[in-house]
């Protein structure tokens, strides 16, 4: 009798791979598959925002720059400077009486950027000098291979793409550190300050110029080796956009093969199982957005970050096109809209266990984490979603069977976060968090489950398609 009481009223926290048949388990482990694949061409924001167009144009998406009208059924897209997108369905319902199901992730991640004036010869090394970008433990960044991404821009409007360190046949790049036999000083620092960030140098070369005529000969080897193979010369770097991200490959963890490990997985597995939820939409009620912003990770500022208007702009396109528009149109369709944002929430890591609320912790492999709020200490910060709201899709995903967790950040006075939930809660959208548990979440090398991922697709792909 208390067993059956309990299955009736306790919260089910059992893993979602209990009593799963090797067809289902099949199907997500193909999925995370091809999650894999897109991840590794797609590290940085402007590559994940390529790869977008490039799977949205095979889905029947077009530029609505080349739309004049739009009617149910289109199905369009908008790139900002090529590093945010905003895609759409038009729905068969009432934009002005039922406002728009949005689900918004962000493509940034944590990184190193290239310094203005990067390039350093120091003790017969060439360096590039970094700042490093988004919440990172800079200790974590040394002593692994390195790729390099990005743009140059010429003041004539060429663009030169570099992508070298993936291949194999490619050079990498890293950034040393001290030998433990010479470190004793630097590891009586706190962890924090072990590595400044100023010392986050790459390290790119050292073979000197053959001219004993010639100062700081490896750094003009380097610049003669760039411009051989790209046409740059040193001022170009000034107008170039060049990260740093790990040259790992995104790769199955574990002799179960139940995990992925990858770098930039915060967001990019939001953003692509949203991404690919929206490709599968058709003969939608409520008008579909799918948000791919920028800019999330330093505080989504910028013309590609969410503060921006750019997002307003692309819906009053829509409307303008849809031939509706008129006067507080756009901010009465805010009011009426109900939004995911799909950004991921801390896993519960046993290893270091003292910092989470067990109760209210997400767990890998238990389904899409729901986060009622962020903000830090006493909710500040946050976009706390309303029970209301809650409800609603708490009953999308049990109607759907998808299995999901409601989470929080870390302990009280512990934990803490921000996402781009507040900014459209903002606009008088109702939004909660909903994304997939990461360990090791901002290093170089993050960890995710193939069951969450994949429950993460059907819960984007359930919200959207719900009345």
């Amino acid at each position: 009798m208390g067993e059956e009481l309990k299955e009736k009223l306790f919260l089910d926290n059992s893993s979602g791979w209990k009593n799963m048949d090797n067809n289902q388990k099949q199907k997500i482990f193909d999925f995370s598959n091809n999650y894999m694949e897109f991840l590794n061409k797609s590290k940085t924001e402007r590559e994940f925002i390529k790869s977008a167009k490039k799977l949205a144009d095979e889905n029947g998406f077009t530029d609505i720059n080349n739309k004049t009208e739009l009617k149910a059924g289109d199905k369009i897209y908008f790139i900002n400077r090529d590093k945010s997108m905003y895609l759409a369905i038009i729905g068969t319902e009432d934009i002005e009486k039922n406002g728009m199901h949005i689900i918004g992730s962000h493509v940034d991640s944590p990184r190193l950027d290239l310094k203005p004036n990067p390039l350093q010869e120091d003790g017969g090394f060439a360096y590039f000098k970094t700042h490093y970008y988004g919440g990172i433990k800079k200790y974590q960044w040394t002593t692994i291979p390195l790729s390099i991404h990005g743009v140059v821009v010429k003041p004539n409007g060429e663009k030169i793409e570099i992508n070298v360190g993936e291949n194999d046949a490619e050079p990498i790049f890293t950034i040393t550190d001290l030998l433990p036999h010479l470190a004793q000083s630097q590891m009586e620092k706190k962890l924090k300050e072990g590595i400044d960030g100023e010392d986050l140098k790459l390290l790119i070369g050292s073979i000197p110029f053959d001219d004993d005529k010639i100062q700081e000969k490896v750094k003009l080897n380097i610049l003669n080796i760039l411009n051989q193979k790209y046409g740059i010369k040193e001022i170009d770097l000034t107008s170039a956009e060049l990260e740093l991200v790990p040259a790992f490959k995104a790769r199955t963890l574990g002799f179960d093969e139940s995990m992925v490990a990858g770098y930039g997985q915060d967001d990019k597995v939001c953003a692509y199982t949203s991404l690919v939820a929206m490709m599968s939409l058709e003969n939608v009620k409520n008008t579909a957005i799918c948000i791919l912003s920028d800019k999330e990770e330093i505080g989504s500022m910028g013309n590609t970050g969410m503060e921006s208007h750019m997002f307003d702009f692309f819906v009053s396109e829509v409307i303008n096109k849809m031939g509706i528009n008129k006067p507080n149109l756009l901010d009465k369709i805010f009011c009426y809209s109900k939004m995911l944002s799909s950004d991921v929430d801390a896993g519960f890591d046993p290893i270091y266990a003292s910092v989470s609320d067990t109760l209210n912790a997400g767990y890998l492999g238990k389904g899409i984490a729901l986060n009622k709020y962020t903000g830090v200490r006493g909710k500040s910060g946050a976009s706390d979603a309303n029970a209301e709201f809650v409800a609603w899709v708490r009953n999308i995903l049990e109607t759907n069977n998808i299995k999901y967790q409601i989470t929080e950040l870390g302990k009280v006075d512990i934990g803490g976060g921000g996402t781009i939930a507040y900014i459209l809660a903002n606009k008088g959208v109702d939004v909660i968090d909903c994304g997939v548990p990461v360990l090791s979440m901002h290093a170089p090398y993050e960890v995710t489950s193939k069951f969450d991922i994949y429950n993460a697709f059907e819960a984007y792909k359930a919200f959207w398609i719900a009345d």
